[in-house]
């Protein structure tokens, strides 16, 4: 949503990313990306 991102590293350890300021707008290529994995 431009506000947060999930990561997980290869040994399993989730990490989740704020953006400071508020969200910022979707840009290519993620706008068009699918969600995949699974947590």
């Amino acid at each position: 949503d431009g506000h947060m991102a999930f990561v997980r590293s290869p040994d399993g350890i989730s990490v989740e990313l704020l953006q400071k300021d508020g969200s910022l707008p979707a840009q290519e290529p993620w706008a068009s990306m699918e969600n995949t994995g699974e947590w």
